[in-house]
């Protein structure tokens, strides 16, 4: 049977004092004596109390809570985004509520009910590749929330972001390709509709044809970037008469599934095709070969986003001039490119 939950009147019941001088020695009051506050302890712990931090929210309208939202806990970049976060706001006196979408929209929405419901002081996030209705977001600002987005996120919101160039990211890995003998590159990339990916794809056409190489419509695919579409669509290009002789893909998962298709079919990286990965996620650097990829600064964007955050909160009041922060992204070149 579940037990119902004790409470601060079944602690006063207990021993025969009021709720407000339970809540005052649990809170450490220097108005209630020593004597008092282990007596109240002590039933507290027996009775298994656990405090309704959801209440106490609501009634001092500051929960200590920053709520965040990230795509999947299992990829380096996002977890070293949340380690840099979480020690930043930890010093600060916050804790945060992690959850992640999953890369669905539907569960990205349900999240920001929850945390809603939870009183959190802010909201950190990073939209879910589904995402394209921003309403639940705005409803975040509407509400008078701190609303932080970093690494995807969309202009139309208006709010404090915090990312790498990815255009700038593009240019960079196609002229590298370039440098080292490509003519034909192809690009698996993410969604366009999603704006860190749509803004690696233009930077891509716009390398290709900055340095007057053909532009194939067949060389430039979009995808949810999972190994298991690294896999397929990298099958598909060497299906095509004409191959690619390097392919740049927008997440490290799915050049790790681009990977181990070119050694299934025999195709020596990089001496027939190149490739190159982004996230410089761990194992970029153990697989054979070792797959060059884009570094994201995790480190860098997770203090700089806890400390923006921190910054809005300081002064509710003020009005604060909008906080972009664009990092320049570093490229690792390793074997598959070399």
């Amino acid at each position: 049977m579940n037990k119902k939950k004790a409470t601060i009147k079944d602690i006063a019941n207990e021993l025969n004092i009021s709720s407000a001088a339970v809540s005052k020695a649990l809170h450490d009051d220097s108005r209630i004596s020593k004597k008092t506050k282990d007596a109240v302890k002590r039933v507290a712990k027996a009775l298994n109390y656990q405090p309704n931090h959801l209440a106490s929210a609501l009634r001092k309208g500051k929960s200590n809570l920053v709520g965040v939202i990230v795509p999947r806990t299992n990829s380096n970049f996002f977890s070293s985004v949340i380690e840099q976060m979480e020690d930043v706001l930890n010093k600060a006196g916050y804790n945060i509520i992690i959850t992640q979408s999953n890369e669905s929209f539907k569960k990205e929405c349900k999240n920001i009910d929850t945390l809603l419901f939870t009183q959190v002081d802010g909201i950190i996030a990073s939209m879910a590749n589904e995402t394209v209705d921003l309403s639940y977001f705005e409803k975040i600002k509407s509400k008078g929330i701190p609303l932080i987005l970093f690494d995807r996120g969309e202009n139309d919101l208006n709010v404090d972001y915090i990312g790498i160039n990815d255009y700038d990211s593009s240019h960079m890995i196609v002229e590298h390709l370039i440098s080292k003998g490509c003519k034909r590159i192809a690009h698996i990339g993410g969604y366009r509709r999603t704006r860190i990916f749509n803004n690696r794809i233009r930077g891509y056409i716009d390398a290709i044809n900055k340095n007057n190489l053909p532009l194939d419509k067949n060389l430039v695919i979009e995808s949810a970037l999972t190994l298991e579409d690294g896999r397929r669509e990298m099958g598909n290009l060497l299906k095509l008469n004409n191959k690619p002789d390097a392919v740049y893909v927008a997440g490290d998962y799915a050049a790790l599934g681009a990977l181990q298709v070119l050694d299934e079919n025999n195709i020596n990286v990089p001496n027939q095709i190149r490739l190159v990965g982004f996230g410089n996620e761990p194992f970029t650097s153990l697989v054979s070969p070792t797959i060059t990829s884009v570094n994201q600064h995790s480190k860098a964007i997770g203090r700089l986003t806890a400390e923006t955050f921190l910054k809005r909160v300081a002064n509710p009041e003020v009005k604060q001039s909008l906080n972009k922060i664009i990092l320049d992204a570093e490229l690792i070149v390793r074997d598959s490119s070399e």
